[in-house]
């Protein structure tokens, strides 16, 4: 088998890979970017693009639910679940199509279909889904492969037809009673979204609280809005057995605080994590090394311990945000072909939870300025206090900012709010440049606009 020569060879076309090979290849590299599904990614399609899509449907029939309080009477709506799926598939397929062609039109660059595995250093076998096989090399690689859905260990869930985070995005229907299993992120934007569609949903969390990871007033009013909408939430709840019933329930058996509890649903959801797609890419054989879970071992400039390799996006580990994945490849090709010095130490790490209303976070949380002894103050204001959200009717959350007490710097900001994403991004750019609390505190606003109650935040400092 003639084996071809590269310049580069992405493996994996996220949203690191994409933009990558175009500007290797612009820049005059011969490149081969290897993909062994579709174009994309995981954002464009099983992640941002399909779920925001579905979550702005799901938004819809809450505003029509809702509307009455505004004086607005819909007598009757119906989801139409089917049109619902057939909008998300073209707006995922325009954009996994916009961003084939775009590959396919760059100069140098090569598009190959096929699954790849290291053979030796720096030389993959990529074999199609015919069976046909080429194996190419190059002295730079980049791995893209992302993440896929971790399956925990419990008893009979091979029995069940279960759903994924991916599989989900097939469904036509609305499910009559969804399990999830996992109260994070994932869990959390799909069961509200299906409530709204209609589903009954039970959201069931191995730890005390949802979102564990945030401060426990944000785990409490976030489980606060969504037992409003009429959502079960089970928390300390282990899962550990599964069984098919008649007429194609699934029962689940959990156990809380020494009890068992026998909960029969019709969809089952899991959505618990996920890990690394490092195993079939055989990284032994390139000498590339993992760390205990799986996830590709890089520096701060994204370089593994092979020299030429480079790991960017979720498969690293850390931070799994597609904002972080384009942000390594930013980071990559400016030291590599702008000669710069830059390095992942230290970058901001926004995110948002698409929940409704959002959960916008950036820096510390109060919790870990606390854990790490740091002097601080807290400002926190309910949404009952800003005027925009008491003018629009929607008043629930709250936004929260921690701050040094001597330097009058933002460390961090939490923001459960109508648009709390771009609230967030606000204070993310004051602490990016520095600007103190009080300066914001007097700033001059439009009114009445949510980023305009940051003044009343800060003012709650006095």
């Amino acid at each position: 088998m003639k084996t071809r020569q590269y310049d580069a060879i992405i493996i994996g076309s996220g949203q690191a890979g994409v933009p990558l090979a175009k500007k290797l290849a612009n820049n005059g590299k011969k490149v081969a970017i290897v993909e062994k599904r579709w174009i994309g990614g995981t954002c464009i399609n099983d992640g941002c693009t399909p779920t925001k899509t579905w979550i702005a449907s799901a938004k819809a029939a809450y505003d029509a639910q809702k509307s009455i309080d505004l004086g607005i009477l819909i007598k009757d709506y119906k989801i139409d679940m089917p049109f619902i799926k057939r909008r998300k598939d073209r707006i995922v397929e325009n954009a996994r199509n916009g961003n084939q062609k775009s590959l396919e039109k760059t100069k140098n660059l090569t598009v190959i279909f096929g699954e790849a595995t290291f053979t030796d250093y720096k030389t993959i076998l990529v074999t199609a889904d015919t069976g046909s096989q080429q194996t190419l090399k190059a002295d730079l690689f980049f791995l893209n492969t992302g993440t896929s859905a971790l399956i925990p260990e419990i008893e009979g869930l091979d029995s069940i037809s279960f759903l994924t985070s991916t599989s989900m995005l097939e469904l036509d229907h609305i499910p009559e009673h969804l399990l999830i299993i996992g109260g994070n992120y994932i869990g959390l934007e799909y069961g509200q979204m299906f409530r709204r569609f209609g589903s009954k949903v039970t959201i069931l969390e191995k730890s005390p609280r949802i979102v564990p990871r945030e401060d426990r007033d944000v785990s409490e009013e976030m489980q606060n809005i969504l037992k409003a909408e009429g959502i079960e939430i089970v928390t300390n709840a282990e899962t550990i057995l599964f069984k098919k019933q008649a007429q194609k329930e699934i029962a689940t058996t959990i156990q809380m605080n020494g009890k068992k509890r026998k909960i029969i649903s019709s969809h089952v959801l899991i959505a618990v994590g996920r890990i690394p797609q490092t195993a079939s890419l055989h990284l032994d054989n390139t000498g590339i090394k993992l760390d205990p879970h799986g996830y590709i071992k890089v520096n701060s400039k994204l370089e593994t311990n092979v020299k030429g390799i480079y790991a960017l996006g979720d498969v690293k580990g850390g931070p799994a945000f597609t904002h972080i994945s384009y942000n390594d490849y930013t980071i990559v090709y400016r030291n590599l072909i702008e000669n710069k010095n830059y390095t992942i130490r230290n970058r901001p790490i926004p995110y948002c939870m698409f929940t409704d209303p959002q959960l916008g976070r950036i820096g510390l949380s109060e919790a870990e300025a606390k854990k790490q002894g740091l002097n601080v103050k807290i400002a926190k204001l309910p949404m009952t206090q800003v005027a925009r959200a008491v003018e629009t009717g929607d008043t629930r959350g709250f936004m929260k900012a921690i701050v040094d007490a001597k330097t009058k710097r933002i460390l961090g900001a939490c923001i459960l709010a109508a648009q709390g994403g771009e609230i967030m991004s606000i204070l993310q750019m004051a602490m990016e440049g520095k600007i103190t609390y009080d300066r914001i505190r007097y700033g001059v606003f439009a009114h009445p606009l949510y980023a305009e109650s940051l003044n009343n935040l800060f003012m709650t400092l006095d």
